[in-house]
């Protein structure tokens, strides 16, 4: 039997499948490109929808239990979504938010980057959130005003920035759109 074995791996099926996968790869790349002026088109018809970006979210079966109340106020701000594969596509790909300004945050532009290497690993690149005074990953709210009776929560969207585990929310964004790649002020965190 281990002969057998032997005699199915040198009939050389896992270059066959290997090559028929970096031709679908080519194809896919190319089809990125053309779509790339549809998708600016659609971002442009999306935001003069109001809160495009939270109903998707909201309305998403494996997204919408990823935010919170807190959550849910900030993403008002969401001014655009981009995934995007990096050149040689099995090396990796980023996702980018993209917020107006608002009362939370400095940032305009958060990013998280997946990198991909041949031994397994997984490198992942977060955006570190430059919070405004009072503001946090938590919950978004200012905890410094008076009156205000809400306990911080623990569990916040925005603290997948800085988390080293891929969560569940990475597969769901990935087939999205490929548009735009960029990750100023980064967290490098490394996953096996």
């Amino acid at each position: 039997m281990v002969s057998q074995v032997r005699e199915l791996e040198e009939f050389g099926t896992y270059a066959f499948n290997e090559e028929a996968s970096e031709k679908v790869l080519e194809v896919e790349q190319k089809y990125n490109e053309i779509r790339r002026p549809v998708y600016v088109k659609r971002n442009e018809i999306i935001k003069s929808i109001p809160d495009f970006w939270l109903t998707a979210f909201l309305s998403h079966p494996a997204l919408c239990d990823l935010l919170s109340e807190e959550d849910s106020k900030i993403f008002k701000y969401l001014d655009s979504l981009h995934v995007e594969d990096f050149k040689d596509v099995k090396s990796g790909y980023s996702i980018t938010f993209n917020f107006k300004s608002n009362p939370y945050f400095e940032d305009t532009k958060l990013t998280k980057s997946f990198t991909f290497f041949d031994e397994g690993t997984t490198k992942i690149t977060g955006t570190n959130i430059n919070w405004k005074a009072g503001m946090g990953a938590a919950n978004g709210v200012n905890h410094d005003k008076k009156g205000n009776k809400r306990p911080p929560t623990d569990e916040s969207f925005f603290s997948w920035f800085s988390e080293s585990q891929q969560k569940d929310i990475v597969e769901g964004l990935n087939d999205e759109e490929a548009d735009e790649e960029d990750s100023d002020g980064d967290e490098d965190e490394e996953v096996n």
